[in-house]
């Protein structure tokens, strides 16, 4: 299997985040798609397209900043080279997400939602990766991990820092 390459995002452009504001503006519910396709330009929401898009639709900047405040899979900031997501719905809580999640943050010393200091590693919590079995479930940059131990967690973050 090939190294995992990130995508190379753009830096904030205002005029390029308008660009992206006007192609999805006359869609029906046009502020995730909006919201997706700013994320995949520049690798966040920028706060400053918060305003931007808000105006776009007619709302106030706090509903779409609550928009991207309640969705995991908007980031505030970049993410960084690999994207270590954890599921923590009830199901993994129940086979023991929560003591792999207290790992994964002691070996990166960063807390679910983080990126480490190197930009190496991002750690997120999902809601459902769809292997709700009899143990939890990661995603190592889009790759789905089934059955997730302690020993298989070690291996999964040796990976993403490399």
């Amino acid at each position: 299997m090939p190294a995992y390459e990130p995508l190379a995002y753009e830096p904030w452009d205002a005029d390029r985040a308008s660009e992206i504001i006007a192609r999805h503006g006359a869609r029906d519910g046009a502020m995730l798609p909006m919201l997706h396709a700013l994320q995949e330009t520049f690798g966040n929401v920028p706060q400053a397209a918060v305003p931007m898009v808000a105006q776009a639709l007619n709302l106030a900047r706090a509903e779409v900043h609550g928009v991207v405040t309640f969705y995991h899979d908007f980031r505030e900031r970049p993410a960084g080279r690999h994207v270590l997501k954890l599921c923590r719905a009830e199901a993994c809580q129940a086979a023991g997400c929560d003591a792999l999640a207290a790992h994964a943050e002691a070996k990166l010393g960063v807390a679910i939602g983080e990126t480490t200091p190197d930009r190496g590693v991002t750690v997120e919590a999902v809601y459902c990766l769809g292997l709700c079995a009899t143990a939890p479930s990661a995603m190592l940059d889009g790759r789905v991990v089934g059955r997730l131990d302690a020993r298989r967690l070690d291996a999964l973050l040796a990976e993403a820092q490399q």
